[in-house]
């Protein structure tokens, strides 16, 4: 069954943009703190009939860091806090590996993406919007066509002193980047 909304996709990287990040890795529930805005910019998107989904690279499983039943309980919280504020997160996919293990699923490799794509039986991505706040997040997502959104929070700023993706827009945080989506301002 093709999902109503598909046309409306939009592919938000988690760490950086949904959640503050730390190079010491989020490990817990407990330490998933949601950046300001972005979790009322998700219900925003959700309200105004977008389909949300989330690509994640979370190497702390491989690294031993934290289990994959821990990172099943920072995502329940995510999607818990997202639907207190109003919205929805519709499907989320993440890669457990670590960067030697050659997935295709570890961004800047397009596998997260394809499964986006395969779950809403789509193509491809063309048009739809995909916000990181690393290259790689962009990377990942231009290979199945997605356009190219980075925010300044998370690693951001420093991404932004790098060679971006012809077309990429860039935006204070994922509450501007809906701003501009929806056509409002705060």
């Amino acid at each position: 069954m093709r999902h109503q909304n598909a046309s409306k996709l939009i592919v938000l990287d988690r760490d950086g943009v949904i959640n503050e990040d730390s190079d010491d890795y989020i490990k817990s529930p407990e330490a998933w703190i949601p950046i300001p805005g972005s979790l009322e910019a998700i219900a925003r998107l959700c309200q105004a009939g977008w389909t949300v989904a989330v690509a994640t690279n979370q190497s702390g499983v491989a690294r031993g860091l934290f289990t994959r039943a821990e990172l099943e309980r920072m995502h329940f919280k995510m999607q818990q806090l997202a639907m207190e504020a109003g919205g929805c997160i519709n499907l989320i996919v993440h890669c457990p590996h670590g960067p030697d293990e050659g997935c295709d699923c570890r961004k800047p490799l397009p596998g997260l993406y394809r499964q986006i794509a395969e779950h809403f039986e789509r193509e491809d991505l063309a048009g739809v919007p995909v916000i990181g706040d690393s290259l790689r997040d962009l990377q990942a997502g231009l290979a199945l066509q997605g356009t190219p959104y980075l925010v300044e929070t998370g690693k951001g700023q420093h991404t932004r002193q790098q060679q971006l993706p012809v077309g990429t827009q860039v935006f204070a945080d994922l509450a501007a980047v809906v701003d501009h989506l929806l056509g409002t301002s705060r």
